[in-house]
């Protein structure tokens, strides 16, 4: 999914919570774990409140009373999905080398794509996912200064150099021919990879 970097800057996000400091009740967080495992298994069209009461063994009114709609479970499973990145980019941006910036943040968001394989084949395939992610501001903006960061250009070409690292990453992780290479091989390999591919030195 492309994100105009034209239109986001890192001051715009600067009032916003971090992910890090959402607090989730302990009801909550096993609202979004089984929704979760529901998604990748089912795609967040295929999955119901009712399986997702089912999975943790409570009522649907017990997950009504924790999120009003599948819509607020699905981004707050994403924003979940999201704190191991939002950790990553600000590390990154402490940096003080704009290259060693760039090297640890595409190791991390590799590393991430890797380890989740089947979240990123929800994130990426699911068209209802698709569309809430891409309303979203938190997290959109957290993909703005992930990109912002890797990539050195605005505009049009910055568009497309977007396009091809996501699907570059994205359609990698969860392509048939890589499902039995084990995480630390397809991570390595696609670094080696992304170093060509988006000229950043690893």
């Amino acid at each position: 999914m492309a994100i105009s970097l034209t239109s986001m800057t890192i001051a715009a996000v600067g009032d916003r919570p971090r992910l890090q400091s959402i607090r989730r009740t302990a009801a909550q967080a096993r609202i979004l774990a089984a929704a979760l495992e529901l998604f990748a298994q089912h795609g967040v069209s295929g999955t119901s409140l009712q399986m997702i009461a089912d999975e943790i063994g409570v009522t649907k009114a017990a997950v009504y009373h924790q999120y009003r709609t599948k819509d607020e479970i699905v981004l707050a499973v994403a924003e979940s999905e999201f704190v191991a990145l939002e950790a990553a980019l600000e590390a990154a941006e402490a940096e003080k080398s704009r290259e060693q910036a760039r090297k640890l943040l595409l190791k991390q968001v590799i590393s991430t794509a890797v380890e989740r394989r089947p979240w990123v084949r929800s994130l990426q395939n699911d068209p209802v996912m698709i569309r809430l992610l891409a309303g979203h501001e938190p997290l959109t903006d957290i993909m703005a200064r992930i990109y912002g960061l890797l990539l050195d250009d605005t505009g049009p070409q910055a568009n497309v150099r977007i396009a091809i690292m996501g699907a570059t990453i994205g359609a990698t992780v969860v392509h048939p021919l890589v499902a039995d290479l084990d995480n630390q091989t397809l991570e390595r390999e696609l670094l080696r990879v992304a170093k060509r591919v988006f000229d950043i030195s690893l």
